[in-house]
């Protein structure tokens, strides 16, 4: 065979694994709302880069007659590409090919593209949709998954992981999404439980639908699984496309720096926060105020929503913002935002991401049902996360912090790099109206005019602590600025500490509140 038969007979073999699971398969695939596995890589890389690798891998399975199947690539696709010019490395489950279930060549494809990423050190992305392991291949499967976690344990922190739920993810197969940085999910297509409907009504005897159980609602609004939730796959691939551009290609990078832009006009810090601390607004839009080109990028949006994280850039740097967020619970700290800010401080802080913090918070929330939930371990965990990051930390205080919340929150006491406090904070054990009532009861019960006399001494308490300039006084505070300066600051807080370098304890690894 001459070197142009042997080339045509590459092309009729790529070309009949490139199909799948067939034409037949393909289309129940696409009458379901989704895209083939294919179809997806190719959306979301730029155009002519994704370089395919392992495309005639064969399944190794013997018994139930699996020696009689073929399954093209065993069902997942691997290969390179590139997103906004970025290198990465990324894996396609079939559903096409025997459901995209799992088995030992399958999971020895993603295991390779993993282990790539690592030696290369660039970001991973798995696109998951999947029936699960593949029964007939036994524990083979169960050690596929196995070696999958492994290596996602083995590249947290050094380079960045990102799932993709575009279908059913069951079983062992969802503890791989949970051990990387972002997931994201599709309304109507993305599935995510441990155990189906049909197992939870023979077990438990209760119904329950399989979008009830595990949609995409559910993960980004009440479980806190998922970071980005899209109604579309085209939305979902745009939001990682968007992503991208905010993170490192590894950890021993910073992200790459954007012409710097002013914030758009519309955004008035002092039209956007009001004086009266008791007032409610959106914390986006202060973000919005003082980020470059007014461009912010919210991550866990629909979960958790008394605290705001996300990305955005000051003078060109990516920075990650973490902020109270006044309209929903007065922006108190509890088990699930507690876990949600934690989270992605450590996340900014392993890949060189400078942190934010905006706070207006009157503390934790109280009540039998967040102490028996744990929110002393929950929030103990926020308080790790500061404390142990080393990147540049800065603090703006824009009206209460009161209480534990205070030291939280990033303060000079968690090793803040730069703490701001705008003339109207009020930073105090407790709120003045509290205090007030237990420093002053007797004064107060033996009054002619109990509530004016109240009154009286809640400004009394105000004046002497919940302001800005007794912290400052002790140093816990750099600077009492205006909020029109807050951006000025921040930019300077930034170019100054770019560089910052932090010798911490020559240790294993520290021991966090999980």
């Amino acid at each position: 065979m001459g070197f142009k038969e042997t080339v045509g007979d590459l092309f009729k073999r790529r070309k009949k694994l490139e199909e799948g699971g067939g034409e037949k398969a393909i289309e129940k695939q696409i009458a379901m709302g989704k895209l083939t596995a294919r179809q997806r890589i190719l959306e979301l890389l730029d155009e002519g880069t994704f370089q395919e690798y392992d495309l005639f891998i064969e399944h190794e399975a013997k018994d139930f007659g699996m020696e009689k199947k073929e399954l093209p690539g065993d069902g997942v696709i691997t290969g390179t590409g590139k997103i906004s010019g970025k290198p990465i490395c990324i894996y396609a489950q079939d559903f096409t090919v025997a459901g995209g279930s799992l088995g030992y060549m399958h999971a020895k494809k993603i295991t390779k593209i993993m282990d790539h990423a690592i030696k290369m050190r660039v970001p991973l992305i798995g696109i998951n949709d999947s029936g699960g392991a593949r029964v007939q291949e036994g524990v083979n499967s169960l050690a596929g998954y196995g070696e999958i976690f492994f290596r996602n344990t083995k590249a947290s922190g050094v380079i960045p992981q990102i799932s993709v739920i575009l279908g059913p993810c069951a079983g062992g197969a969802v503890y791989s999404p949970a051990l990387t940085d972002f997931v994201f999910v599709v309304d109507n297509i993305s599935k995510m439980f441990i155990t189906g409907p049909q197992v939870i009504k023979t077990v438990l005897g209760e119904e329950i639908s399989m979008e009830e159980l595990g949609g995409a609602k559910i993960h980004a609004e009440m479980t806190g699984n998922a970071h980005f939730y899209a109604k579309t796959e085209k939305e979902c691939f745009d939001q990682i496309k968007q992503l991208v551009t905010f993170i490192p290609w590894n950890n021993s990078r910073r992200p790459l720096a954007f012409p710097a832009k002013e914030p758009r006009v519309e955004f008035d810090l002092e039209k956007i926060v009001p004086t009266d601390s008791k007032q409610p607004y959106d914390v986006r839009n202060v973000i919005k105020a003082i980020s470059d080109d007014s461009e912010f990028f919210e991550v866990q949006e629909l979960w958790a929503r008394n605290i705001v994280i996300g990305f955005a850039r000051i003078n060109g740097e990516s920075v990650g913002y973490v902020a109270n967020q006044p309209d929903v619970l007065a922006g108190v700290l509890d088990v699930d935002s507690s876990d949600k800010a934690a989270r992605f401080i450590r996340f900014c802080d392993a890949f060189n991401i400078p942190i934010i913090t905006l706070v207006d918070l009157p503390g934790y929330l109280p009540g039998i049902d967040q102490e028996h939930a744990g929110v002393i371990r929950h929030g103990a965990k926020m308080l790790y996360s500061y404390s142990e990051a080393t990147v540049p930390k800065i603090t703006v205080i824009l009206r209460k912090a009161y209480g534990g919340g205070y030291i939280a929150m990033n303060s000079r006491h968690l090793g803040a790099d730069f703490v701001f406090a705008w003339p109207n904070a009020e930073i105090a054990v407790m709120g003045p109206e509290g205090a007030a009532n237990i420093i002053f009861k007797k004064e107060i019960d033996e009054s002619a005019d109990p509530e004016k006399t109240r009154q009286a001494k809640i400004e009394e308490y105000k004046t002497k602590f919940a302001n800005p300039f007794v912290a400052a006084g002790k140093g816990y505070i750099d600077a009492v600025i205006t909020p029109n300066e807050t951006r000025k600051f921040l930019v300077h807080a930034i170019e100054l500490s770019i560089n910052k370098d932090v010798q911490t304890p020559d240790r294993k690894h520290g021991i966090p509140p999980f």
